[in-house]
């Protein structure tokens, strides 16, 4: 019981460390506080209009559900993970409320080159359970990473943003990963045929067939159809009020990330 205690007391203070040094190169909260932040050094990643339009419809989220989902440009992670920057950015923002911890990041590093920059939604305690990391992992890979590879950054975020919100509200239809078809080389052709020989055998017998077309489990194949950030919208595009800062949410390191 002692060896336990003390492993743990030792894993709690290495994590205590790793927090505090993740904190010293983290920026400061933005003030005034927005949801939108470009902080790279140009500050262009996306135009003054775009990212004014971006701006209202985060606050009209705010607004309407509570839920606070921040953006975050960055140039670089300064030597930490995705995850681990987003986390600790959440927690010193504290981006969500102190109450509900109904926060969300979504970082973007543009340092690394093409197919090596960063993305990463980080999830706050409280929203985990509407958004795990297997919808984090579906939102960023269908709805925002395409766009971004495309350099059609303001779309990217927009579905982003709208997946979060439906996501949230239990309404997120999660999509299928598009996988490469795998190569088939001359084992798997050698497998193939001995099950259809155990097939065929197997149905003289009067058994009936041994290979049976089971229906694959995975993600239901709805998606965002458009049309909700135009006339139809009710969140996009305009707010009725700024920003009134963050709340104090807290964030334990759930989320998903990827490349682009």
């Amino acid at each position: 019981m002692r060896i336990t205690g003390y492993l743990i007391l030792s894993f709690l203070l290495i994590a205590t460390t790793a927090a505090a040094q993740v904190d010293k190169i983290l920026p400061e909260r933005p003030s005034p506080a927005h949801l939108y932040n470009d902080l790279t050094k140009s500050s262009n990643f996306l135009t003054k209009a775009q990212a004014e339009y971006l701006e209202n419809s985060l606050v009209s989220i705010d607004d309407s559900t509570s839920n606070q989902i921040a953006i975050v440009v960055v140039e670089s992670l300064e030597g930490y993970t995705a995850n681990e920057y987003a986390t600790a950015l959440g927690r010193k923002w504290g981006v969500g409320s102190q109450a509900f911890n109904n926060g969300v990041v979504v970082l973007i590093s543009t340092g690394g080159g093409d197919g090596n920059r960063d993305a990463y939604i980080a999830v706050g305690y409280g929203l985990e359970g509407a958004i795990p990391d297997v919808t984090a992992d579906n939102i960023l890979e269908n709805e925002l990473i395409p766009f971004f590879k495309e350099g059609n950054y303001l779309e990217g975020f927009k579905r982003t943003i709208d997946a979060l919100k439906r996501a949230a509200a239990g309404e997120y239809k999660q999509q299928r990963k598009k996988r490469n078809s795998p190569e088939v080389g001359i084992p798997s052709i050698v497998f193939v045929l001995i099950l259809i020989l155990i097939s065929i055998l197997s149905s003289r017998g009067g058994g009936g067939t041994m290979i049976n077309r089971r229906g694959h489990r995975g993600w239901t194949g709805g998606t965002w159809m458009g049309g909700g950030w135009g006339g139809g919208s009710s969140w996009g595009g305009s707010s009725g009020g700024g920003f009134g800062g963050f709340g104090g949410g807290s964030f334990g390191g759930g989320g998903a990330g990827g490349k682009w």
